[in-house]
């Protein structure tokens, strides 16, 4: 598979039958060579992929497309790493827009949603220097042409499942990594604020009324209202505005 379209993402890209991890492995390589900024590890199949904080990401081997990039935004002081993050979402969202006529939303922190169903996940780990970010790992998983998934999953879904189409895999990727490079490009140029507006327009339940729960509290009636610079979620809940980081928070789904 070769990557035509970009100026510098995955023109170095390492094609993997198996890997228990692409981000291990890009951790692997970064602490024993100096790979180009743009390297992508892809796997057709993750045996021990990982999804935020200790959870799993679970897909059928050769069905859909599972890979980490290798980026080295040392322009972006530590305090504003969300950023990168936003701007991974968008891109993956905006591809995503361009292949299903539903809404596409990204579901905090940085999930993507086909309307109410999880599609794709990335997980994001930054090695810091000082007051910048040395090298990020952006490990992403997207769901294509999988159309099961373990009950468990009760709100996955895949582009297949939601388009009914079979999708390319060799195709869409270069397009995606397009999609990616100009969001990173975007940041790069010092355009976060537009990046953060964006966000906030395809947030996920952003100001509707919804159900969100606590660990161990009862569910509470609230809106999403902001996604402050550090990354926790803003939620108005009577008027009080509440901020919350990863795994303190959760929307409640009635269904």
């Amino acid at each position: 598979m070769q990557v035509k379209n970009t100026v510098f993402i995955g023109k170095v890209l390492l094609h993997f039958e198996s890997l228990a991890s692409t981000n291990d492995y890009a951790q692997e390589l970064l602490s024993k060579s100096k790979p180009v900024e743009g390297t992508v590890i892809l796997a057709d199949y993750q045996s021990a992929g990982r999804g935020q904080i200790g959870s799993t990401w679970e897909v059928t081997p050769g069905k859909n497309l599972t890979f980490s990039l290798i980026l080295s935004p040392r322009f972006l002081p530590i305090q504003r790493q969300f950023a990168l993050s936003q701007a991974i979402a968008l891109a993956i969202r905006d591809f995503l827009a361009t292949l299903c006529a539903k809404n596409v939303y990204v579901k905090w922190p940085n999930d993507i949603y086909i309307e109410d169903r999880k599609v794709a996940g990335i997980l994001i780990q930054n090695t810091l220097s000082g007051q910048k970010i040395q090298n990020s790992i952006i490990g992403i998983g997207l769901n294509v042409n999988q159309d099961q998934f373990p009950s468990l999953l009760s709100n996955a879904s895949s582009l297949a499942i939601e388009t009914g189409k079979t999708f390319d895999l060799s195709s869409i990727f270069p397009r995606l990594l397009q999609f990616i490079e100009q969001r990173y490009q975007q940041l790069r140029s010092g355009q976060s604020s537009q990046i953060h507006q964006n966000y906030l327009d395809h947030l996920f339940l952003y100001q509707t009324e919804a159900l969100f729960q606590e660990p161990g509290k009862a569910p509470f009636c609230g809106s999403i209202v902001d996604a402050n610079p550090q990354g926790q979620l803003g939620i108005d809940r009577q008027g009080q505005i509440s901020y919350y980081n990863l795994k303190e928070i959760k929307w409640v789904d009635k269904k």
